[in-house]
């Protein structure tokens, strides 16, 4: 459960199993149970498929306010007020690995498998777009 959400990445697995950690310290005596470590992530804003809430606020921004891309990495980043370079570098591979993101020409856009995993339903021009 732990791996499965920290994206891949060694650091974030330490960091997740140290929150957990914490939590369990405090709930069950030190013990970590699958009941605890989904409890606590959700509690930490990670989601089943790894995202946390500025990936989220990412994939939201997109489709609310740019109808779900096109739309380029500078915009992004002004739009949910972050460094372009954190964007780049810190969430777009993860959003584009997991197959929420795609990269085009044009700019970014955010896949069915976003949608399906927000719960959005997309328009049907959005539809068209891909």
């Amino acid at each position: 459960l732990i791996a499965k959400r920290s994206r891949g990445t060694p650091r974030i697995a330490n960091r997740l199993l140290r929150r957990l950690r914490d939590f369990a310290d405090m709930k069950t005596q030190g013990v970590i149970t699958e009941e605890l470590a989904e409890l606590s992530l959700k509690s930490l804003g990670i989601d089943s498929g790894g995202l946390d809430d500025i990936d989220r606020k990412i994939l939201l921004t997109i489709i609310s306010k740019f109808a779900g891309g096109p739309v380029g990495v500078e915009t992004i980043a002004v739009a949910i007020s972050e460094e372009t370079d954190t964007v780049t570098d810190v969430y777009e591979l993860y959003l584009i690995q997991a197959g929420f993101l795609a990269r085009t020409n044009r700019g970014r856009i955010v896949t069915e498998l976003a949608y399906k995993h927000l719960g959005i339903s997309r328009r049907k021009s959005q539809q068209e777009l891909l």
